[in-house]
């Protein structure tokens, strides 16, 4: 970035401190070596750390007790059976069965297919959209994300195996962003131990000293690093690094249809090295709130933004996306595809 459009979007800089911004390459005052030597990037940690503390406690009666003791030793909660027998069945055939516009990614060994839940899908898939509206499932993803607010819904499926390549992205351990932030996946099939099962680390949402004092050293040379999602943010550990910094083994999860696993992905996380070819497929979602804001929600705007996401907000971020990547000529590896149901293999997609 030129010398001078800094000075001139250093307002925003600053402003931005504020937010959720966490891109240590595109913001100079986050990626600042010397303020982050001196402790920017960990004290914006830990507030937004302390403030979703003390959201949560005003979100404590949307879930059980058991629940939310699970998920504050664990960072995430694995909940087999999450529906009734028919609801899931009902369910499962619906989104199964559906056959839509879809967007893929292919990265690695991986392709990767989503397909939005939203205005344009759910009032074709009735059995869906009720399951997706229960309390239990509203308020596991309030009381994790600490704050009101619906989740972003997809049909998510995962091929692994695809080509022969390395592992994706998302299989190194990382985490999202710096402050608390929740994604689940309510499973229509079932993870086998040697597939890309979702692994995490279990009480890395609570940071500790350890765990700051490397966020503080990586932080310093975050802005040139080599790794392109860590200077945006999203810090890569190497596995090693995770028992020096006092975390237990990392647990992955083999889990049947039916199961809900849903984390705090400001832990460290990644998606399980597949063993060979395999599918899984999952109702994804995820919400992600401003980290500073001390509410957990505002009623009728809380109603106004439920309503937004079930709209077709995420279509139009993409049709952004798109818009600038071919302006731009950097486009970011996701497309249209076409019509597939959840299922379509991916040679049939090719």
């Amino acid at each position: 970035m030129p010398s001078w459009s800094r000075w001139i979007l250093a307002p925003l800089h600053v402003l931005a401190l504020a937010s959720g911004a966490k891109s240590f390459r595109d913001n100079p005052l986050l990626g600042h070596p010397a303020l982050n030597r001196h402790g920017l990037h960990v004290a914006r940690k830990r507030l937004a750390h302390r403030l979703a503390a003390a959201r949560r406690r005003r979100l404590e009666p949307r879930l059980s007790a058991g629940d939310r003791a699970g998920f504050l030793r664990d960072g995430y909660l694995v909940i087999p059976d999450f529906l009734p027998a028919t609801e899931f069945a009902r369910m499962r055939a619906e989104v199964l069965g559906c056959r839509t516009a879809a967007r893929e990614f292919i990265d690695g060994y991986t392709l990767t297919r989503l397909i939005p839940l939203d205005g344009a899908t759910l009032p074709g898939l009735p059995a869906t959209a009720a399951a997706l509206a229960g309390g239990r499932y509203r308020g596991l993803h309030d009381y994790i994300g600490s704050f009101r607010q619906a989740p972003h819904l997809f049909v998510q499926t995962v091929f692994s195996g695809v080509r022969d390549a390395a592992p994706d992205v998302q299989s190194h351990f990382h985490t999202d962003t710096f402050h608390p932030t929740v994604k689940s996946w309510l499973f229509l099939t079932d993870v086998a131990g040697d597939a890309a099962a979702f692994t995490y680390v279990p009480g890395s949402h609570l940071p500790n000293r350890r765990h700051l004092a490397w966020e503080r050293r990586v932080s310093v040379t975050a802005a040139t690093a080599g790794d392109r999602l860590t200077g945006e943010g999203s810090l890569r550990i190497e596995p090693a690094m995770l028992a020096r910094l006092g975390y237990p083994a990392p647990r992955k999860l083999a889990v049947a249809a039916n199961t809900l696993v849903i984390a705090d992905t400001s832990g460290f996380h990644r998606r399980g090295i597949s063993g060979g070819t395999a599918c899984r497929i999952a109702i994804w979602a995820y919400a992600r709130g401003s980290p500073f804001q001390p509410w957990t929600g505002l009623g009728a705007a809380d109603s106004a933004d439920g309503k937004l996401r079930g709209g077709r907000l995420v279509r139009l971020f993409w049709a952004a996306q798109d818009l600038l990547g071919r302006v731009t000529g950097q486009r970011n590896g996701w497309r249209w595809v076409g019509v597939r149901s959840p299922a379509t293999p991916p040679e049939a997609a090719q």
